[in-house]
């Protein structure tokens, strides 16, 4: 972008602050803008038949939510749910369409970012097929601790529920609290209430990577 574009972005830009658990959208929303993560995560999420969600994606700083609807002028795809508490800025969709039109490096670049999105779908997709529960479990610690990192007691700085990690690997909630279980016994992992620290990152990344 020119200073003159980012200037027209900046001064039209809205910040927004949620609490854990608030939804900046729904599914089937018709967004009029896209949002950009400033501080916090938040979980993108999609209701499947069985009305079970199945998160697709954390957003964490630097993020832009909302991309794909606004340009592709459909109602969002997913629901976005605070997982701690946010601060988001909203930039109006006028103005990312008129840039769009007006400026083809910036209009190349969203496209690179789509694509890189449809990929980790891609990717989330042959996990789904072609691993096991226990797997994707230990994936999801170790992604969690390579792009959250630890606190100073050794647990993942990002806390969710258990809810939440069987909707990241798949599962039933029952299934995620009994892998817990049996990796804290196994000396993969420690918990503490909510709290999960991982243990052994070689034999989790072993696993997750076994075939």
């Amino acid at each position: 972008m020119s200073k003159e574009e980012l200037k027209k972005v900046s001064d039209s830009k809205v910040s927004k602050k949620l609490k854990k658990g608030e939804a900046l959208f729904q599914e089937g929303e018709q967004l009029n803008g896209v949002f950009c993560v400033r501080t916090g995560v938040s979980k993108l999420s999609k209701l499947s038949a069985n009305g079970k969600d199945q998160i697709v994606k954390l957003a964490s700083k630097g993020e832009v939510m909302g991309q794909r609807a606004v340009i592709a002028e459909e109602v969002t795809n997913l629901s976005a749910i605070a997982v701690s508490d946010m601060e988001v800025c909203f930039i109006p969709k006028d103005v990312i369409s008129n840039t769009l039109d007006q400026n083809p490096n910036f209009a190349v670049e969203v496209l690179r970012h789509m694509a890189h999105d449809l990929k980790e779908a891609d990717d989330v997709i042959v996990n789904m097929s072609q691993k096991t529960v226990k797997q994707r479990m230990a994936e999801a610690f170790l992604y969690l601790r390579k792009n959250y990192g630890d606190d100073t007691d050794g647990f993942l700085n990002l806390v969710l529920s258990r809810e939440d990690y069987s909707n990241v690997v798949g599962t039933a909630t029952e299934s995620c609290i009994r892998i817990i279980s049996e990796f804290k016994k196994k000396g993969l992992i420690k918990t503490s209430g909510k709290k999960i620290g991982v243990l052994d990152e070689r034999k989790l990344l072993e696993l997750a990577e076994r075939f």
